[in-house]
């Protein structure tokens, strides 16, 4: 029976087994989205059954094509999709475990967590948002590695997706690249839980993404031959495209279905044994019968000759080629990254250059990238300010993928969100820039990097009130606390050119999370100015100028700051007090070492003081609620940035007072 072309009374079965695992999901754990999944069901049978290029037996090999659910609350669709093409470990016993602690079915899909999950989506729009950055990788590494990268990247939006400001910045994006290997499936059911969408929205979505230079249909929802037709059209643009399917939420439930009723509770028993019925599917809960699984089946290894041609057209690559491939899609550094770090290093504190971290970090990007052909940089259009362009990472531009450079426009969200789907992808180290303040305007697609643990570099300038006359829209104070209580990820702050980068090899090394370099736009002076073996940033802090005997006072600092913390040493030594400093670019890499290095770091000093342009919390595990604090307590002004730190207090003088002070002494 499988063996026969699937005709329409098939395909409508193979959707409804979607639908009853939905419904008997989310009823059995008495929390869910039926209705996305009951309403998407022939979409996703559609493109699963008759165009995703996808091996069940294997779900992650590299020229698979993706299917982001970017309406995450539907995550029913996608595990009874995967459960019924069968990949392992996605089971039955996990769907009637929908929702419950320690299960592979989580209420929104997870990557990592369960097989076959492309990116972890839920906060709407950012699904979407990542698959532009999956699509963006997969042109950028076949213009490097030819026809053996050659892969299509599919979404399932919601009309929530869509609605979320950073839907915007991501079509955008995609199409001003004209990334035509991006296709878009709307699930237009003009239903959110308000009710109608009319209540809140009368944005025409055709006109909207033909706009953004996008090609756009619209068909039934519940028609697949006609959605395939269109899939089949789309693939043959020379722009993303969007296929807007209208479809019924809820489809088959007697009272709900076309009703926000029907979103985000489950059904009841009654509405079920009525969907039952309207749909023709007189089977037991979680009961699939042997014909439509086995036309399930016979869906999920469609992609195995595809994926032999594959391997063959991997084989014929010459040697290097393949094995550089390889290399970089199993995300190993190249060997030569070490010996380029201690060369550069070597250099640096030979020469002592007194220059502005940002500058700093241009010089490692340069060194760096010479090294580390999978290194991308770019800039929401401060590529001027940021510094993260260079010789070696020439621009890409609309159609043309063979650079190492994003413009990202002003789209700050919408960078931060690509770079996690570049990540995803795999074959790149994603890094994209902008100012510290602006991490408010990306945090949601940071914290997702990190919640997925992908290595992911954000280069944030301009990085506290030494940024000067922009004033107070523009100079961080929270933020360095705010990106700190993100788990998992690596805030790093250095002092000068040595540590930014070491800092940078801590970034690139780090395959576990995200992270974050903070950097300033002021010059900085030389601090590192004896020979070291191996990266000293990477202890987190350390002892970067001891006292002149025992120490009475411990001065800790991030950044610009240990250059003041330096100078307060020095003034604290001329009153005849023997103090430490300690330089801390990195409280997280420094609370995760050893406890025996922390409490030696700390050390035993009477007084401690944190020294940091930015507010106070996150310091008291390093100095001790009793511990001083020389920093800011409000927002900044519009000044000059010398003059700025003198208003604030935030000087060498004033750290040199307060450990007088505390000493007794003043």
């Amino acid at each position: 029976m499988t063996d026969k072309p699937l005709d329409a009374a098939r395909r409508a079965a193979m959707a409804n087994a979607i639908r009853a695992l939905s419904m008997d999901a989310v009823e059995k754990a008495k929390s869910g989205h039926p209705g996305l999944p009951m309403g998407a069901a022939d979409i996703a049978t559609a493109l699963f059954s008759g165009a995703l290029k996808f091996d069940a037996a294997d779900p992650a090999w590299p020229d698979r094509d993706r299917f982001v659910l970017s309406a995450g609350h539907g995550s029913m669709l996608l595990y009874a999709l995967l459960h019924l093409t069968g990949v392992a470990g996605v089971t039955l016993d996990e769907l009637k475990n929908f929702r419950q602690l320690g299960s592979k079915t989580p209420g929104h899909p997870e990557y990592g967590h369960t097989p076959g999950v492309e990116t972890t989506t839920g906060p709407l729009g950012q699904g979407l948002a990542t698959a532009v950055g999956m699509a963006l990788a997969e042109r950028m590494l076949a213009a490097e590695f030819g026809d053996v990268v050659d892969h299509r990247t599919y979404v399932l939006a919601s009309d929530g997706d869509l609605m979320e400001g950073v839907s915007q910045e991501a079509i955008a994006i995609a199409g001003h690249l004209r990334l035509s290997k991006l296709i878009v499936l709307f699930d237009d059911n003009g239903i959110s839980i308000d009710g109608p969408i009319s209540v809140a929205d009368s944005v025409d979505q055709m006109k909207r993404f033909e706009a953004t230079g996008w090609s756009a249909t619209r068909v039934d929802g519940h028609d697949q031959a006609a959605i395939l037709a269109a899939i089949e059209a789309a693939k043959a643009s020379d722009r993303p495209s969007l296929i807007a399917c209208k479809t019924v939420i809820g489809y088959g439930a007697p009272t709900r279905a076309g009703k926000a009723k029907a979103h985000g509770e489950p059904l009841g028993a009654e509405e079920i044994a009525g969907a039952r019925k309207a749909l023709g599917w007189d089977h037991a809960p979680f009961e699939i019968p042997a014909a439509v699984a086995a036309d399930w089946r016979a869906a999920g290894s469609r992609g195995a000759a595809a994926r032999a041609a594959w391997e063959k057209r991997l084989a014929a690559l010459p040697a290097d080629r393949r094995a550089e491939l390889e290399r970089r899609v199993r995300g190993d550094l190249p060997a030569g990254l070490a010996a380029a770090v201690e060369a550069a290093k070597a250099k640096l504190i030979a020469e002592a250059p007194e220059m502005a971290t940002r500058k700093s970090g241009e010089a490692a990007v340069a060194t760096l990238a010479a090294v580390v052909p999978e290194l991308v940089t770019g800039s929401a259009d401060l590529t001027g300010s940021n510094n993260t362009k260079v010789a070696a990472t020439p621009a890409i531009a609309p159609g043309d993928f063979a650079g190492r450079y994003v413009h990202w426009g002003i789209r700050e969200h919408g960078m931060a969100a690509a770079l996690n789907g570049m990540a995803l992808h795999g074959g790149f180290i994603p890094s994209g820039a902008t100012f510290l303040v602006f991490t408010d305007y990306c945090r949601p697609s940071i914290r997702l990097a990190a919640l997925m643990g992908q290595r992911v570099v954000h280069v944030m300038t301009h990085d506290s009130i030494g940024l000067g006359e922009d004033g107070p829209t523009h100079q961080p104070v929270e933020h360095l606390a705010a990106l700190r209580a993100i788990p998992n990820l690596l805030v790093l702050r250095p002092c000068d050119a040595v540590e930014t980068l070491e800092c940078w090899q801590i970034a690139l090394e780090n395959r576990a999370g995200p992270s974050v370099l903070a950097l300033t736009r002021q010059n900085l002076p030389a601090l590192r100015r004896a020979a070291s073996t191996g990266n000293l940033s990477a202890r987190g802090a350390y002892e970067i100028s001891p006292a002149d005997g025992v120490a009475e006072v411990s001065l800790f600092a991030t950044g610009s700051e240990v250059a003041l913390a330096v100078a307060a040493q020095k003034l604290l030594k001329d009153k005849g007090v023997a103090a430490r400093v300690v330089s801390v670019p990195s409280f997280e890499l420094f609370r995760a070492g050893d406890a025996a290095y922390r409490a030696a770091t700390i050390g035993a000093a009477r007084v401690k003081i944190g020294v940091e342009a930015a507010i106070r919390m996150g310091w008291d595990e390093i100095i001790g609620s009793d511990g001083g604090f020389v920093g800011m307590s409000g927002f900044g002004a519009s000044a000059p940035a010398k003059q700025l730190f003198a208003h604030f207090g935030v000087t060498a003088q004033a750290v040199a007072d307060r450990a007088a002070a505390m000493l007794g002494r003043a």
